[in-house]
């Protein structure tokens, strides 16, 4: 497919860019800034100057009507004209050419014969020594910054090759090159052609090797062809490998195995690295210019004037693997980012992985926060799964995003249920803080969306169990699959206090180591504590003291100071086995109060009196 060349007044302000193939007119915008076409070197082109439209034969040319100057075709002002294969038109300082330009790939059997060939190891071409370094360096030195800028690998090439025909003057032809998988077809000759592909337009051949972007100083319009030879030579030795054709007078080989009529040796660099894969720079030009061409000595001097291009090549390549490779490495450290919390990969970026992540006995506090409400809405959503779907991703996301906000580690999904951490992998001596404040976020965050009938979370609410104790965090898993999660009693308490909720009608419930740090270490301006009772839970065999976590007090918020105060006294009466007084005090605390309603249930079906055999403690029926 046909090129569009940009050249500035410099040669490094140049571009060349394929026109995309289609069967329909494509459109693009050329400008100064224009994502993909742009022309940042020339201050006389507007940030969206022309657009354009390729049907496949031709260019049609619009100039914008925001343009400040002109554009000229054929040496005359036009807004509106379409140009073919060989025209040209002028912005500013900048001159467009549309050119067909093809590459064809040469199959070994289809090369002359090489007058010379030569390796060159990286150690040989590092101490290779600039005879004008300081140009080639400060060409060089754009690098970093050519990767870093690229938006993509279609627009690195472009660059790379751009650097390259600017380090590399006496270069006539350079390309960026791949070798793609071998197939059981031996490699023929073959023109290779434009193809489209999801990121773009590049360039494939049936020869096993792809041209990802390549440029020529010259607009003629007879193809390139470049050697398939040189190329696998390069890469399966990894060596930078030059060769020289013969040229001589009365040579009776046809034209067509250089790359024109006006190229005759050509080297081709290896670009090593795991993000470079089968990447290669491959560099041609005119020996004629430098020597006289048959003449085997002048020949071979001239291959030593190549050394310089070569090492610069070879410092290209070089830095281009490094460069790709850190991105390669920040992608896939980006691609992990949601399996592991904040504080954990903060851990891994200045410790040793394996000592991070080595399952280890730590003090912990577990949260257990499961949705209420998704039943209802699957069955009035049975229609719509997906979108109850997102509803379900939304909940869950807003439980992650408090328990990481509060540097905490999700350590699992259980359906609709998360669980979080706090303690590991680094010591927090504030944990309980941290858990109580992510607990309080969650349930607040709920209770608002409940308020809003339109609100993805409206009819969800939150279950929210807190635990406190010894845990083994960290690694966890089989030979087959492990995950960064949280093991041991503490655990399944937490998970018991989070299901206790919809019995005991609270919001949070925490167990009493919790409830007695919180009570010591956190402000009443942040959380308050309610004993709600002591119970025996199914299946296990030790009662234990079950409170539930609170907000401060607030006008905005049900049960005051004094409220929490009179349920307590209430509570103790109810354990002394004095049901009657502990009903009356029951009745100090508001009636929208929930909790208060598990026990005045009780006391009112017992006839407010305690049985005989009372022990202080609730056995709970259910888990």
């Amino acid at each position: 497919m046909p090129d569009l060349i940009a050249q500035g007044p410099n040669a490094s302000d140049r571009w060349r860019r394929p026109l995309p193939r289609g069967g329909e007119p494509t459109g693009f915008m050329l400008g100064r800034v224009a994502p993909g076409w742009a022309v940042p070197w020339d201050d006389r082109i507007s940030r969206q100057h022309a657009d354009l439209r390729w049907d496949g034969e031709k260019l049609a040319v619009q100039r914008m009507p925001d343009a400040k100057n002109p554009i000229f075709y054929r040496g005359l002002r036009k807004d509106e004209f379409e140009i073919g294969v060989g025209d040209h038109f002028v912005i500013g300082q900048t001159t467009f050419s549309l050119v067909d330009q093809r590459v064809r790939i040469l199959a070994s059997n289809d090369e002359p014969p090489t007058l010379t060939e030569q390796s060159y190891s990286n150690s040989q071409l590092r101490r290779v020594r600039y005879r004008d370094a300081t140009q080639r360096i400060d060409t060089l030195s754009r690098l970093p910054e050519i990767i870093s800028s690229s938006s993509s690998d279609e627009e690195l090439h472009v660059r790379v090759v751009n650097l390259l025909m600017q380090g590399i003057p006496r270069a006539t032809f350079v390309a960026i090159v791949s070798e793609q998988a071998s197939t059981s077809t031996p490699p023929t000759k073959t023109r290779i052609e434009y193809t489209p592909n999801p990121s773009g337009w590049s360039e494939t051949s049936d020869s096993g090797i792809r041209v990802l972007h390549w440029d020529s100083r010259q607009l003629i319009l007879k193809p390139f062809s470049p050697s398939a030879q040189l190329i696998r030579q390069a890469l399966s030795s990894n060596e930078s490998i030059l060769h020289v054709w013969s040229r001589a007078a009365g040579n009776n080989t046809p034209s067509v195995y250089t790359q024109s009529e006006n190229v005759d040796w050509a080297f081709c660099t290896p670009i090593s690295g795991e993000a470079c894969p089968g990447w290669a720079i491959y560099v041609a030009g005119d020996l004629s210019s430098m020597t006289a061409p048959g003449n085997r000595d002048a020949t071979l001097a001239a291959t030593d004037d190549l050394q310089d291009d070569l090492k610069f090549a070879e410092l290209t390549a070089t830095t281009m693997a490094m460069l790709r490779q850190t991105r390669l490495l920040q992608r896939r450290q980006d691609s992990l980012r949601p399996f592991f919390s904040p504080i954990v990969r903060h851990a891994l970026a200045t410790r040793d992985p394996d000592q991070v992540l080595a399952p280890r006995e730590v003090q912990v506090s577990v949260m257990f926060c499961d949705l209420r409400g998704f039943s209802r809405q699957s069955e009035d959503s049975s229609d719509q799964l997906l979108e109850l779907l997102r509803r379900v991703s939304d909940a869950l996301g807003v439980m992650t995003h408090h328990i990481l906000n509060r540097n905490g580690v999700v350590g699992d999904f259980h359906g609709d249920a998360a669980m979080g951490f706090w303690g590991w992998p680094l010591e927090q001596t504030d944990s309980v803080r941290h858990a109580a404040a992510a607990a309080l976020a969650i349930r607040a965050e709920f209770e608002k969306s409940a308020a809003l009938s339109d609100h993805p979370l409206s009819g969800f609410r939150a279950g929210i169990g807190l635990c406190t104790g010894r845990a083994v965090a960290g690694r966890i898993g089989t030979v087959d699959q492990v995950k960064v999660t949280v093991f041991g009693p503490v655990v399944n308490l937490a998970a018991r206090l989070e299901s206790m909720t919809k019995q005991l009608q609270a919001s949070i419930l925490i167990d009493e180591t919790t409830a007695q740090r919180i009570k010591a270490e956190v402000p009443t301006e942040i959380a308050r504590v309610r004993r709600v009772a002591k119970v025996l839970p199914l299946g296990m065999k030790k009662p234990l003291m079950v409170s539930e976590l609170l907000p401060p007090e607030s006008p905005d918020f049900l049960l005051t100071n004094q409220h929490v105060q009179a349920y307590e006294k209430a509570l103790d009466s109810f354990q002394d086995g004095n049901w009657g007084e502990a009903f009356r005090l029951l009745h100090q605390v508001p009636a929208e109060d929930r909790v208060k309603d598990f026990l005045t249930v009780l006391i009112a079906q017992h006839g407010r009196t305690a049985p005989p055999d009372w022990s202080g403690y609730i056995k709970l029926a259910e888990k």
